[in-house]
C-alpha cells in the first residue's frame, strides 16, 4: 500500500506538468530580448536546458506513438505533447553534465548544461547550443523530436572580482517527445558523465546545499605561497548557494581518467596532504558516488528556469556568497546588509526571477539595455528588464561592498595580530 508522502507526490506530478507546459508556451510566445556584446568583449557561448518526460508506471504510453511533426508552430506541438495522458502523469526532467576532470582546470568536475562557446561558422546563438550538444554528449537537437521551445534571460559574465566582461552567456530550451530515453555519446575530453534530475527533486528546499570553494589565488597573486597561504588562513572557503542532484538516470564515461580509483592519487602522507592544501589543488577523484553540486552559472540558469514553476521560491532560497572565516562572515553580513535589504525589496516588488550568481571565477549580472516592449509581450521596458534580471538585483554593488569588507578584515587581523604579538613579546620578557 502505497504512504500518504508518496500519493501526495504522485497527485502533485500532473500539476507540475500542467505548469511547465504553461511556462514553455510562455517562453516561446515572449522571448528574451538579445543581448548584443559589452565594448571590448566579442565572445558568446550558449548552452542547452535539455527536457524530457519520464513515463509514470502507471500510466505507460501506447505501443504506437504520437508522431512528432515540426510542420506545425511550436505551440501548436507543445499542446499536442502535453495532451497524451502518459505525459500528463509523467515526471518532467532536466538533463545535466558533469565535466571530465583535468589537473589546472578551474572548471574541472563542474556540474554543468551542455554548450559552449560560438564559432564563427554558427548561424546564431541557437545554433551554438544545437552543436555543442551534438559534440558533447552526441544528442542530436535539430530533429522532429526535439521541439525548441525557445530561451532565458541572455545575461553577461564578468570575474567575479573584477569588472572585465567574459562572454555573453545565451541559455535555450528544448523540449524531446519522445518516450524512450535518447542514445548519448559522451565526449571524453569534455564530459565525465551525464544525468536526469527529476524537477521535483530540484523544486525541492530539502536539496539546498553550499558549495566551498578555495579562492585564495583569486585575491592573493602577489607574493607567491606566502601570501596565499596567509590568506587561506585568514578568510578560509569562500561559499556559495548550491543545489544536491539526484539522479534518476546517469551515463559515465569510463575510459576518463579517474573513473576508476587509483590509491596513488590520493594523498598518503601528512605531508603530502598539507603540500596539496597549500597548492590549492585536489586530486582527481572516481566519478561515481560522488555527491553531484549545482552550482555558479548554472545554478543562475536554471534559477530563471525553476521560478517559473510552483512554488515559485527559487530566488528565496539562494542565498549570497560568503567566507567561511567566522570573524569575516559576520563582517561581510554587516557591511552588505543595506545592499541586500534594498535589493531584495527590489525584487520583491518585482515578483519575478532572474538570473543567479557567481561562481569562484564568474559572476553574471544584470545589463542595462532598454528592453523593447514588443518582444516582452507588450510590457513596459522597465518591467521587461526586471522580469529577466530579478536575482541579478540582488547582486547589485554586493561584490563591491565583499571587496572593501576583505580589506576591512585584513586590517583588523592585522592590528590584532600585532597587539597580540606584542603582548606575547612583553609577557615573555618578564619571564
Amino acid at each position: 500500500m502505497a504512504s500518504a508522502s508518496e500519493n501526495s507526490g504522485t497527485e502533485a506530478i500532473p500539476i507540475l506538468t500542467k505548469t511547465l507546459h504553461e511556462a514553455l508556451l510562455s517562453l516561446h510566445k515572449y522571448p528574451h530580448p538579445h543581448v548584443p556584446n559589452p565594448p571590448d568583449c566579442k565572445k558568446r557561448a550558449a548552452v542547452a536546458l535539455i527536457l524530457r518526460v519520464r513515463p509514470d508506471y502507471h500510466h505507460w504510453p501506447p505501443a504506437t506513438p504520437v508522431e512528432a511533426n515540426n510542420s506545425v508552430p511550436v505551440s501548436q506541438q507543445l499542446d499536442n505533447f502535453f495532451a497524451q495522458d502518459w505525459v500528463k502523469h509523467g515526471d518532467p526532467e532536466v538533463l545535466f553534465i558533469k565535466r571530465a576532470s583535468r589537473i589546472g582546470d578551474r572548471w574541472t568536475g563542474h556540474v554543468a548544461l551542455p554548450g559552449g562557446k560560438r564559432d564563427p561558422e554558427d548561424a546564431d546563438d541557437k545554433g551554438t547550443a544545437i552543436r555543442e550538444a551534438w559534440e558533447e554528449i552526441g544528442l542530436d537537437l535539430d530533429v522532429e523530436e526535439a521541439i525548441p521551445v525557445g530561451n532565458l534571460p541572455e545575461r553577461v559574465v564578468k570575474t567575479s572580482f573584477g569588472r572585465l566582461p567574459l562572454m555573453v552567456l545565451c541559455p535555450f530550451i528544448f523540449l524531446l517527445t519522445s518516450r524512450n530515453s535518447p542514445p548519448l555519446k559522451l565526449q571524453p575530453t569534455e564530459v565525465a558523465s551525464t544525468h536526469w534530475v527529476s524537477l521535483r527533486a530540484l523544486l525541492a528546499p530539502s536539496f539546498r546545499s553550499v558549495e566551498r570553494v578555495d579562492v585564495s589565488d583569486r585575491y592573493a597573486k602577489q607574493g607567491g605561497i606566502i601570501s596565499r597561504v596567509a590568506s587561506r588562513w585568514m578568510t578560509g572557503m569562500m561559499e556559495f548557494a548550491a543545489l544536491r542532484l539526484l539522479p534518476t538516470e546517469s551515463l559515465y564515461c569510463s575510459s576518463i581518467p579517474g573513473f576508476l580509483p587509483e590509491s596513488s592519487r590520493r594523498p598518503t602522507s601528512v605531508f603530502q596532504k598539507w603540500k596539496q592544501w597549500i597548492s590549492g589543488t585536489q586530486p582527481i577523484l572516481p566519478e561515481k558516488g560522488r555527491t553531484l553540486l549545482l552550482w555558479g552559472l548554472t545554478l543562475g540558469i536554471l534559477a530563471d528556469f525553476l521560478e517559473m514553476l510552483p512554488p515559485h521560491n527559487a530566488v528565496e532560497l539562494w542565498t549570497h556568497p560568503t567566507f567561511t572565516a567566522p570573524d569575516l562572515r559576520i563582517l561581510v553580513s554587516i557591511m552588505t546588509y543595506s545592499i541586500r535589504k534594498r535589493n531584495a525589496e527590489k525584487v520583491k516588488s518585482l515578483r519575478q526571477p532572474s538570473e543567479t550568481a557567481a561562481d569562484d571565477s564568474t559572476i553574471a549580472l544584470h545589463v542595462d539595455e532598454p528592453v523593447d516592449a514588443k518582444s516582452s509581450g507588450a510590457k513596459s521596458d522597465e518591467s521587461a528588464l526586471a522580469d529577466q534580471h530579478a536575482t541579478g538585483i540582488l547582486l547589485q554593488g554586493y561584490y563591491d561592498r565583499l571587496r572593501l569588507a576583505i580589506v576591512v578584515f585584513s586590517a583588523w587581523r592585522l592590528l590584532a595580530g600585532s597587539a597580540g604579538s606584542y603582548l606575547i613579546f612583553r609577557w615573555l620578557r618578564r619571564r
